[in-house]
């Protein structure tokens, strides 16, 4: 076991432990704004879907049911502009994260191979090149990069942690460059329907990719916008000539998303007004939080999307840590997402209203 264990970096969660006991002992209470983990509830449409489907004594099917691949490509096709999409193009995966840490094993990647993603970026991207005993390497514009040997190219637009949104043009251009270099795209678009002063765009756009899905693959996710963290439930969509030996590979591996949650995620794709509903919700948050802490001092860079704002005070983030922590506010240092966010915090939306307002006063 530790042949495996010794290939990846100290969780880096594990340092937060003495600040989280430090704003724990707030007379008020902590307010944990360091995970971007869900607090609402799960939209009760979607918790009927999951119950009605309780009565699942069978496997599951790692394609997922017709039901699910037509709920999928249908949400491609209207929420992202998509053209063309069937079930060939699609592929359920059992949450984000799993697929970010075993890409580049279920590739076939290994030593020699490159994998590249953004200098400020979620540590898994890393954690899957190490566990595939690939090289990694980061970038500020990926078409900078040295093509020899560079099998797979990560992007992230809405960023986690930055909240950067990519333009369409810098997205055409970026997969243009991919594909004139034979380098495989993923992007992780987990947060795009989280555009605040910005609209994301995808990669699946036919005005991004023209029309064609060779050599591209988005990644989606209900866990932010259907608050299904816990249901584990998520997909890609893209080439088929990736997404077709990826399905034989996570088969024999048994990567299978649970028969309820499929039948859950059916519903979620097809109900627009709880997304809304949801959106509201995060970007109240957002704007009293935003102004707090500009207020209190603080410089917010990016941010325009996704559930954290990118906020720094010009010191060490571990001081900004510190001193949120003595005011029972718990926030995400930005080393853990790489050397450039030395002096930056990660502060999550992800609190209900009641301690968003607790940290608005404190601040």
């Amino acid at each position: 076991m530790s042949a495996v264990s010794d290939r990846l970096p100290a969780f880096p969660w594990d340092k937060l432990t003495p600040f989280k006991a430090t704003a724990a002992a707030h007379p008020d209470g902590i307010v944990d704004l360091s995970v971007g983990t869900p607090v609402d509830p799960v939209p009760e449409l979607i918790q009927k879907a999951l119950v009605g489907a309780a009565d699942s004594p069978g496997y599951p099917t790692v394609w997922g049911t017709p039901e699910l691949r037509d709920a999928i490509t249908g949400w491609v096709e209207r929420r992202l502009g998509a053209r063309d999409v069937t079930h060939r193009h699609v592929l359920p995966i059992v949450g984000s994260k799993e697929l970010v840490a075993w890409l580049p094993t279920q590739l076939g990647l290994g030593p020699g191979d490159r994998v590249a993603y953004p200098r400020l970026a979620y540590p898994t991207y890393e954690v899957g090149a190490r566990l595939a005993r690939a090289e990694y390497e980061v970038y500020d514009d990926p078409t900078e990069l040295d093509p020899e040997g560079l099998k797979l190219l990560w992007l992230n637009s809405p960023s986690n942690p930055t909240g950067k949104v990519l333009s369409k043009a810098d997205l055409t251009r970026i997969v243009a460059w991919a594909r004139e270099h034979g380098v495989l795209l993923f992007s992780d678009e987990c947060y795009l329907e989280l555009g605040w002063e910005a609209d994301p765009v995808s990669v699946l756009h036919p005005d991004v990719n023209g029309g064609s899905y060779d050599g591209i693959v988005s990644v989606h996710s209900l866990s932010k916008r259907s608050n299904l963290a816990g249901y584990r439930a998520a997909f890609l969509a893209g080439d088929p000539a990736v997404l077709s030996p990826l399905l034989e590979i996570r088969k024999h591996g048994g990567m299978m998303t649970s028969a309820p949650t499929q039948a859950a995620v059916v519903a979620a794709l097809s109900d627009d007004d709880h997304v809304r509903v949801q959106r509201e919700r995060y970007a109240s948050r957002r704007a009293l939080l935003r102004e707090a802490l500009l207020s209190h001092g603080f410089r917010i860079e990016h941010s325009e999307a996704s559930l954290y704002l990118w906020a720094t005070r010009g010191e060490s983030c571990w001081d900004t840590v510190a001193h949120l922590a003595e005011r029972g506010i718990l926030v995400a240092p930005g080393d853990f997402y790489g050397s450039a966010g030395a002096e930056f915090v990660r502060v999550a939306l992800t609190a209900t209203d009641e301690r968003i307002a607790a940290a608005v006063r404190r601040l």
